[in-house]
């Protein structure tokens, strides 16, 4: 999912370092109206802010806008990106998530993770891994016409587990690349609106019983609080009208009902 204009203001004011303060007083907008940008009820932004705001921090109005993910070369020439033809269908059909293959490549280790590919598509390295495999497979010959080792022996066993494969050591390496570049974007994506919620359903309903279960009142009016909570209305903003229908309707249900002790209970 692409980022709201709120997110791309408070990012882009992030990435310089800067505080709502500081930002109003470089560009002569008012932090209140900057805050308001930002906020998660954003509604609107004046013409005046957008291109003084755009300008300020170099890059499109339509980036800020969120009609395009390019923020400093709106008409960059495809030619000069050398991509084939099967990227561009692939990039254009929608199939894949083309924000976050962007951020992908341009992680800093990115190309860590594209030369240790090549070296191992290529066969870069495969003449010098052979060269080390055979200086082992010669080593072990010799220990073992000496020495004439049995078949546990301990040192012809880790000769033996010296040899390297190339497809082990390279799978291994790319994984390694790989992990360390997806944790730092899912990092990066914490809060964002287009990342699932740091606390499960559970985890909000645990929270909303134990508020409640402070709360002075009927098992009903405990019941309807964490209908509340659950469905997020404001059990304050009621009024005692609606509080009284939607107490009624919680009454019908079973856990509304007092809770008899069974021990002891004459049958």
């Amino acid at each position: 999912m692409a980022l709201t204009i709120q997110e791309r203001l408070k990012d882009l004011r992030v990435e310089r370092g800067l505080t709502l303060e500081q930002l109003a007083e470089q560009t002569g907008l008012s932090k209140s109206a900057l805050g308001s940008y930002e906020a998660d009820d954003f509604k609107d932004i004046s013409h005046y802010a957008l291109i003084k705001l755009a300008r300020f921090y170099g890059v499109t109005a339509d980036y800020l806008l969120g009609l395009t993910e390019t923020k400093s070369h709106p008409n960059a020439d495809l030619a000069d990106l050398r991509l084939s033809d099967e990227i561009i269908d692939l990039l254009k059909s929608g199939r894949i998530d083309t924000a976050l293959l962007c951020e992908l490549a341009v992680h800093p280790d990115f190309v860590k993770l594209l030369a240790d590919i090549q070296i191992y598509v290529e066969g870069i390295a495969a003449t010098q891994i052979q060269n080390l495999n055979a200086w082992v497979d010669v080593a072990r010959a010799e220990i073992v016409e000496k020495y004439q080792p049995g078949e546990h022996d301990k040192t012809a066993g880790v000769l033996q587990a010296a040899h390297v494969r190339e497809g082990d050591y390279f799978s291994s390496r790319v994984h390694h690349d790989i992990d360390a570049i997806m944790e730092d974007i899912r990092e990066a994506h914490r809060g964002r609106s287009d990342s699932a919620p740091e606390n499960t359903i559970v985890d909000e309903l645990k929270r909303d019983l134990e508020e409640v279960a402070n709360f002075k009142g009927s098992r009903a009016e405990q019941l309807l609080m964490v209908f509340c909570k659950q469905t997020k209305l404001r059990y304050s903003k009621l009024t005692e009208e609606e509080k009284q229908w939607l107490t009624r309707i919680v009454q019908k249900s079973e856990l509304a009902k007092s809770y008899v002790p069974q021990r002891g209970k004459r049958k």
